[in-house]
């Protein structure tokens, strides 16, 4: 049961699987939205240091406390995705909506509407291309935004 330990091969495989397939079954019939209002990026960007670069990074960082910590390992959004880019965005903004059951990834959904979610997933289809400077840049929040998370 100790997240230092990681499961048998199979055990990995199964998980894995059973993840992904629920994640794509659930997801399928979100509806997207237009993501490239330069504002949807500039809030979703500032949400996801807030909120999310701890365990998913942030660019020209390989690791974190968190990312070292917890098992399964928390995916590096700083990396392109993969696959259909359109079911890759409807299972960003379900999995941070809904969050995944025993790995760390809390449901924002309670506590964030779906535009600001809508928001932290289009910064999400930018991270892979910004540089460290650019991500500063994009993330930082004004004073008056600073309670906002």
């Amino acid at each position: 049961m100790g997240a230092d330990v990681p499961h048998t091969k199979f055990t990995h495989w199964l998980l894995e699987t059973l993840r992904e397939k629920s994640i794509a079954r659930a997801s399928r019939n979100v509806q997207l939205p237009e993501l490239k209002d330069p504002e949807l990026l500039l809030s979703g960007g500032a949400d996801y240091n807030d909120m999310c670069a701890g365990c998913h990074l942030k660019p020209g960082v390989t690791e974190s406390d968190f990312s070292l910590g917890l098992y399964p390992a928390p995916p590096d959004l700083t990396k392109p995705g993969s696959g259909d880019p359109q079911q890759r965005v409807r299972r960003q903004f379900w999995i941070i909506k809904h969050g995944i059951k025993a790995s760390g990834m809390p449901a924002w959904g309670p506590t964030h509407d779906d535009g600001r979610i809508w928001a932290m997933v289009a910064f999400l289809q930018k991270l892979p291309d910004l540089t460290p400077q650019q991500y500063q840049i994009i993330t930082a929040r004004d004073e008056e935004d600073s309670g906002h998370h």
